[in-house]
Formats: structure tokens, C-alpha cells, sequence
């Protein structure tokens, strides 16, 4: 029996950016999907187009930053609620960040991470990352 195209899930990139110990997040602007609360850039990967891909051109399309390396994948999980499943990947990139699509952005330690309010699942991430 084979599944039907509409119960495949819909993959979805979440660029994890660092910097001197901190990490990249945005706020989703209120009138979203989880509006208010704070992720890790990315979004949805468009037919045909790779993980790397849909990395770098979410993060200049939100963020007007450029791509230079991706690492592995970090996590991966099924958004509560929703058909789609988040990868974390490591990613390094270049340039100055232009919130574009979210209301803020902010550079954040692990610590202040684990008070603010994430995303499902994002905080999923967020809780298997050492302290």
C-alpha cells in the first residue's frame, strides 16, 4: 500500500548560527504560526532544492545573510501539530543581519535561551543542547 503524497512531511531547514557562544534566533512576527515566539531561521525547502540550499536562501531572504558553510545536521523532529519536519543544521555565514521577516532578531546564549520563549520545537532543540 503506498502512502499518499499528502501524509509525507514537509521538510523544513532551521539554520543554527553561532557566534562567540551565542546563537541567531527571530522572533515569528504575531500574525504566523507560533507568532511571538523566538526560532532559528529558515523555512520550508522549495521542490528539487537541497538542504544547503534552502538554507542559504531562506537565510537571505529573512535575514540577508550569505551562506558559506554548512555542517551536520543537529536534530531533527516532527513540529508538534503540524505536517512538518525540522532539520537543525550547522551552518556559518557572512554579513550583517536584516531582520526581514521577523519582528526582532537577537544573538543569545544557551542560557538566555532556555528562559525565552521558543517555538515547539525549537525549544525541543534547545533542550538537548549542553548547558
Amino acid at each position: 500500500m503506498s502512502r499518499s503524497l499528502s501524509s509525507d512531511p514537509i521538510p523544513v531547514v532551521a539554520a543554527v548560527v553561532t557566534r562567540d557562544g551565542r546563537y541567531l534566533l527571530g522572533r515569528r512576527p504575531d500574525h504566523k504560526r507560533h507568532g511571538g515566539l523566538w526560532e532559528f531561521p529558515g523555512g520550508k525547502l522549495d521542490a528539487g532544492e537541497s538542504w544547503e540550499q534552502a538554507a542559504a536562501r531562506e537565510l537571505d531572504e529573512e535575514l540577508g545573510l550569505r551562506l558559506t558553510r554548512v555542517g551536520r545536521a543537529l536534530f531533527e523532529v516532527h513540529d508538534p501539530g503540524s505536517p512538518y519536519l525540522i532539520r537543525f543544521v550547522e551552518v556559518e555565514v557572512s554579513g550583517r543581519v536584516d531582520a526581514r521577516e521577523h519582528s526582532a532578531v537577537g544573538w543569545f546564549t544557551r542560557r538566555e535561551l532556555a528562559d525565552m520563549p521558543l517555538a515547539p520545537s525549537d525549544a525541543a532543540f534547545v533542550a538537548g543542547l549542553a548547558p
